[in-house]
């Protein structure tokens, strides 16, 4: 629960802050007549993220074994992407998001209601989506049954917290230091995502060695005990990997885990190591 929860807080946060600055910037400048198209178009970022979730869940569940393995495995390995785009996107560009998100919405104003709508819209809807498929991945990762959905809905819920009292100017945090751990916290949480997407498409008979287990511990900590249920939760553990999860895991970890704390915030983040059929 607690990497969900982890990760609602982390996405909901970067989203309440954009919607906090769309909407002071407009506050600030005497133009509350056009709060209603920024809420419109927040509204149907959240209605279309939370659409995408529906559709994962229930459409997946239709399909035979082998291609929801598939499915989920190629999902996985793009939330992967996904989500260590966005860390490293942070990172480098958190100084200048306001900055950034008010020249776009004074164009949107010069241009119209629409654009508002669609600046808003583009704005919160990408965390929305990313979201959505983030803790679909996780969640079926865990195989925890609704453990993983309440620990994200309560992250989502402490971020809008958060974001009303950032707004309101009752909360103050170093927001450098608070996405830079959140974000080195949600690259392990991503390496075990990765290597759960790896075993998923092993199942599904996209990618070969699903009897060529690393190592089996699964005596020392069993995974229906309490603390082989938090490993799970947390980090997506499993005692009986694959060497090839084990090197996919290894792979996509260290080096991101490295570029991420020594690299300057203005360089570009790596592409992770996604492993492919042979």
């Amino acid at each position: 629960m607690f990497a969900n929860y982890l990760i609602g807080l982390r996405e909901g946060l970067e989203a309440s802050l954009v919607v906090c600055i769309l909407i002071a910037y407009l506050v600030k400048t005497g133009r509350k007549d056009r709060l209603a198209p920024v809420w419109a178009g927040i509204a149907a970022a959240v209605a279309l993220s939370m659409a995408f979730g529906a559709v994962l869940q229930f459409g997946s569940s239709q399909l035979s074994f082998e291609a929801q393995e598939a499915l989920g495995g190629s999902l996985s390995i793009i939330a992967v992407g996904l989500v260590t785009w966005m860390v490293f996107w942070m990172r480098r560009t958190a100084r200048h998001l306001k900055s950034e998100l008010h020249g776009k919405l004074d164009a949107a104003l010069a241009m119209g209601t629409v654009a508002l709508v669609v600046t808003a819209f583009l704005a919160v809807g990408r965390e929305g989506l990313e979201t959505a498929l983030f803790i679909w991945t996780a969640v079926q990762a865990t195989g925890d049954g609704w453990n993983p959905l309440v620990g994200a809905v309560l992250g989502l819920l402490t971020s809008v917290v958060l974001g009303w009292l950032f707004y309101r100017g009752a909360l103050k945090i170093n927001l450098a230091k608070f996405f830079t751990w959140t974000g080195a916290m949600l690259v392990v949480v991503a390496a075990g995502v990765l290597a759960y997407g790896v075993h998923d498409l092993q199942e599904a008979g996209w990618v070969p060695g699903l009897h060529d287990r690393a190592f089996d511990i699964s005596s020392t900590i069993p995974q229906d005990s309490w603390y082989g249920t938090l490993l799970k939760g947390v980090f997506n553990f499993q005692p009986d990997p694959t060497w090839l999860q084990v090197g996919v895991w290894v792979l996509y970890l260290v080096p991101t885990l490295a570029y991420f704390f020594f690299s300057k915030p203005g360089t570009t983040a790596p592409r992770p190591a996604v492993a492919t059929s042979s």
